[in-house]
């Protein structure tokens, strides 16, 4: 993948996808706020998920353990996993183990995250995708660009031509003369599924949340797709990121109340499932959770960037951005786009590719996702932290590991100009004498910049330096009191 402003440039000349997405994240973003508005207490409840996610992540060593214990002695067994290689060998053997080469799935980030279908592709494992958006990206031979809906960028049009091309050679082909009435599309999509659903033995899905009192385990959905998935299978297993713990079931409902609103704009999700270990006459009869590290403990080891593990994928901070409404999600290259992408992906990754490196600057810094954000992660800060780690380097965790990391590439001359601006900063007088040339020169200022400084002016105008500086002002006038000397009546433009 290239870096952001490389895949977002060429994005952004899609007039189509810009279309698709302004139209589809206006609406959502319209209905969770009247969603929200219903309750009083939203800032209070907003607080407390932010709370309870702290004080989990403060504590995740005991609330993992104990979680492992429930889950044991509920019939499950549980694997650790400390990045995406181990995760991707240890569910390929589970479902070799079973003798099946085919299995159904039901939307798991974490997979993604991990390019799980890819590995049991090489292992000769085809994985069959049921949450509907999900079906419409592997059918199109694409990737997912919305954590909430993965095929926002397409219409029901295109939608409908792929379903028509594509569903027979993964199974139930479209019925004749299809429509791109929703009804029709979701028709085909039914029948489609079902085959899958009817026929897998092996079922892999990921969590919304696991909770270490019990050893159950939560997914929410629309479709109830994810539902058949978790129930018909003999063999279930589970990939979760190890974040998604929360210590009690009194826990969980600030959570359940939190999620909906902020995804779907609904009360409560239409389906929640919640299944513990495994019973002799309902359900797998085998269940495997997969915890996942990935980077997390790395992100847990940074005091500013970990407020991105409080995040319960609602994809609210999408809905908002100005940013991805017109780059749309393929351009983070990555599972999480968006602003969660932009700060949880190059904390999980490093910053040392030049896509990741990119990532902390795909963003206007309006602060529009902090304010949506139901468990108050502050984006913003995150992304000041990450882009100073990228232009300074420092220390910083890898792979549990503190270690100093070098600069990304590229940015010797920001580092430069951020150096020379602190030591004039630091030298009032001469700090004073660079403005009063600079107003005295300004007739001769370019509107663009040269050099590096082109990529900024290349799409702002450089602002107009004033006849007088603020602190000149402020002694000439005594603070517009008019006690200064000089001609206090001039007009001055600050």
């Amino acid at each position: 993948m290239p870096a952001f402003p490389r895949a977002a440039d060429a994005s952004t000349r899609n007039t189509q996808l810009r279309a698709n997405l302004r139209h589809a994240t206006h609406i959502i973003r319209a209905k969770r706020a009247t969603a929200v508005a219903e309750l009083d207490d939203w800032s209070r409840l907003r607080a407390a998920g932010a709370a309870i996610k702290d004080r989990t992540l403060r504590h995740l060593d005991q609330y993992l353990e104990r979680l492992e214990s429930a889950v044991t002695a509920a019939g499950g067994q549980v694997h650790w996993a400390a990045d995406a290689d181990e995760a991707n060998r240890i569910v390929t053997e589970l479902v070799r183990a079973t003798g099946e080469r085919e299995v159904v799935k039901v939307k798991s980030m974490a997979t993604q995250e991990i390019g799980l279908n890819g590995a049991l592709a090489t292992a000769g494992i085809t994985a069959y995708e049921t949450d509907l958006a999900e079906l419409i990206v592997q059918l199109g031979d694409d990737l997912p660009s919305h954590i909430l809906v993965p095929a926002i960028h397409r219409n029901r049009g295109e939608i409908r031509d792929i379903f028509t091309e594509r569903m027979a050679q993964w199974g139930r082909p479209a019925p004749e003369g299809l429509t791109d009435a929703p009804a029709d599309l979701a028709e085909a999509a039914r029948l489609h599924l079902r085959e899958k659903f009817l026929n897998a033995k092996v079922g892999i899905s990921g969590a919304n949340f696991m909770v270490a009192e019990s050893g159950t385990l939560v997914v929410v959905e629309s479709e109830g797709n994810g539902r058949m998935c978790l129930t018909l299978p003999e063999t279930l297993i589970s990939v979760v990121g190890i974040e998604k713990v929360v210590p009690t079931f009194q826990d969980l409902e600030v959570f359940l109340q939190l999620l909906p609103r902020s995804s779907t704009a609904e009360r409560m999700n239409p389906y929640t499932s919640t299944w513990t270990g495994t019973t002799d006459a309902d359900g797998p009869r085998t269940f495997h959770l997969v915890l996942l590290d990935n980077g997390r403990t790395d992100t847990l080891a940074d005091t500013v960037g970990r407020q991105a593990l409080r995040c319960i994928r609602c994809s609210a901070c999408l809905n908002v951005c100005p940013v991805y409404e017109r780059a749309g999600g393929h351009a983070y290259g990555s599972a999480y786009p968006g602003p969660i992408g932009a700060i949880l992906t190059p904390q999980l990754r490093g910053t040392q590719s030049e896509l990741d490196a990119s990532l902390p600057y795909a963003s206007s810094l309006c602060g529009a996702c902090y304010e949506v954000c139901p468990v108050a992660i502050d984006i913003p800060e995150i992304l000041v932290h990450l882009r100073e780690r990228v232009v300074e380097g420092g220390p910083a965790s890898v792979r549990g590991t503190r270690t100093v990391i070098k600069p990304a590439k590229g940015h010797a001359a920001e580092r430069a100009a951020m150096r020379a601006a602190r030591w004039a900063l630091d030298h009032p007088r001469l700090l004073r004498t660079g403005q009063q040339l600079a107003s005295r020169t300004r007739r001769f200022h370019p509107r663009r910049l040269p050099g590096p400084g082109r990529a900024w002016s290349d799409t702002r105008e450089l602002p107009k330096v004033p006849e007088e500086s603020f602190r000149d002002w402020w002694r000439r006038t005594g603070g517009g009191s008019g006690a200064g000397s000089g001609t206090e009546g001039r007009k001055t433009t600050t």
